[in-house]
């Protein structure tokens, strides 16, 4: 819910500028300026990027006894108050001998974010330029050498935006379901005549979890990266797009090169197809999904589809993945540590793998993806039925391929179900796909950045139907 309503706040006061949302609250109070935080390479081209908070200032990762205090400016932001929701619709008509049934079902989700009175608080980064310009980094400083060793980007936070007084975020859901039953009595002409409703049963659920949020809560922040050398001298980048790291021996891997980024994600010309190539995106690399037996899969399906109506747990499974898999053991204890007492359950999920590399690789790249889809597209993946999966697939290998209209009778049969279609229309509608229904046939319509969104959905719908299908 606090991600949610932060991610919320910064898509609609800064949707295009360098504000990023704070997605625990836990972490909002590491983040005052020129604190140090990591930002985490990305290993595949569609990830957006992330940065983690430390318990470090810059100036306990500097040489000398000198202090470094940093000069900041305070003043009033904005006052904010947001409601952001959806409403779903669904019918479902069945006939069964001579008994009709009738299922409708609809609800709303709302979320309600009062954040009240804002203030900001900047970094006066002339003078941070001042005081620091001839302190070198302490490259045997333990953190420096960790992030060292994985390339990672030190940054200072420039600017925190938060809350000056108790507010709350509430989440509203109301769900009701109608269910009728109706006779049809066969006439002595063998007519099927439609007499009465026999049965309605309605069913209403309200539900409404409100989150209490204290005053002095950091909920967006900047930064600004360092460019450090070998010798300890260091830069802070100060023209937009200069991407900081550390100096190393060998030519830095694509991911971190500079390069336009949009909305947190490498942009360039021809970048989708050369990318996938390079970082072995592709859905080939989660067959490993399938070999499993049914009963683990189905378990860690199960486990998925929990996961994925928690965004922070869900962040948390993809960083423990990303270090069984590339880091070492020392780094996955301590993620294990501080993963501890999330709603997720992180042994259960890792015995389900096992030590199977292409299991753990498959099962990173799945949950990556996941990661990386909107909310409301989670959301819906959570509501699909087992074999939903692999007909949807067949669909987005279907648009990928082509944009011509694509006729009905070509789309799986499952599909060719009206509700079932509408399901994935709302799911593709979702990452900025919109299918239009013509006649016979359907129209695709997409955005200038939909093809990468597209590629994410894919993967993430074709691991699901690995772990739900049947076992060849």
């Amino acid at each position: 819910m606090f991600s949610k309503a932060t991610a919320n706040f910064v898509r609609q006061v800064d949707p295009e500028g360098s504000l990023k949302h704070v997605s625990r609250i836990n972490d909002a109070h590491k983040l005052v300026p020129m604190a140090l935080m990591v930002k985490r390479n990305r290993f595949w081209f569609w990830q957006r990027t992330k940065y983690h908070p430390t318990d470090f200032l810059l100036k306990d990762v500097l040489q000398g006894d000198e202090d470094l205090t940093a000069r900041v400016h305070q003043g009033d932001f904005l006052t904010y108050e947001g409601t952001f929701g959806d409403k779903l619709k669904g019918t479902l008509e069945a006939e069964v001998a001579s008994v009709g049934l009738g299922l409708q079902g609809q609800g709303t989700s709302e979320l309600q974010a009062n954040f009240g009175k804002l203030k900001k608080e900047e970094l006066d980064v002339k003078k941070l330029l001042e005081d620091s310009s001839n302190r070198l980094v302490d490259m045997q400083h333990m953190l420096v050498q960790q992030l060292e060793k994985r390339a990672e980007v030190l940054a200072v936070v420039k600017q925190t935006i938060f809350t000056t007084e108790a507010c709350a975020v509430k989440q509203i859901k109301k769900e009701s379901c109608a269910l009728r039953g109706i006779v049809g009595l066969m006439g002595t002409l063998g007519g099927s005549v439609k007499l009465c409703v026999k049965d309605i049963n309605e069913i209403e659920v309200d539900s409404d979890v409100v989150l209490e949020i204290p005053s002095a809560t950091v909920i967006a922040y900047s930064v600004l990266e360092l460019d450090i050398k070998k010798d300890g001298t260091f830069e802070i980048c100060l023209q937009p797009g200069k991407i900081g790291g550390f100096e190393a021996d060998m030519v830095k891997p694509w991911s971190s090169t500079d390069s336009l980024e949009v909305d947190g994600r490498c942009a360039g010309q021809d970048m989708p197809e050369e990318a996938v190539q390079l970082n072995g995106s592709d859905v080939e690399d989660l067959s490993a999904l399938a070999e499993l037996p049914q009963s683990a899969r189905r378990a860690l399906f199960s486990k998925l589809q929990d996961i994925l109506r928690d965004g922070a747990a869900l962040s948390s499974l993809q960083l423990v993945l990303e270090e069984v898999c590339f880091g070492d053991q020392a780094d996955t204890m301590q993620l294990e540590e501080r993963c501890h007492g999330q709603t997720i359950l992180l042994s259960d999920i890792l015995n389900l793998l096992g030590h199977s590399a292409a299991l753990l690789n498959a099962a990173h790249l799945l949950v990556s993806a996941l990661e990386e889809l909107p909310d409301e597209s989670r959301s819906l993946m959570v509501d699909s039925q087992h074999g939903f999966f692999e007909s949807f697939c067949s669909l987005v290998s279907m648009l990928r391929q082509s944009s011509l209209p694509l006729p009905i009778q070509s789309l799986p049969s499952a599909l060719q179900k009206k509700q079932t279609l509408q399901h994935a229309e709302r799911l593709l509608s979702s990452t900025g796909v919109t299918l239009r229904k013509d006649g016979d046939f359907l129209c695709v319509e997409t955005g200038d950045k939909t093809e990468v969104d597209l590629l994410v959905l894919s993967l993430s719908a074709h691991g699901l139907a690995l772990l739900c299908g049947e076992q060849k």
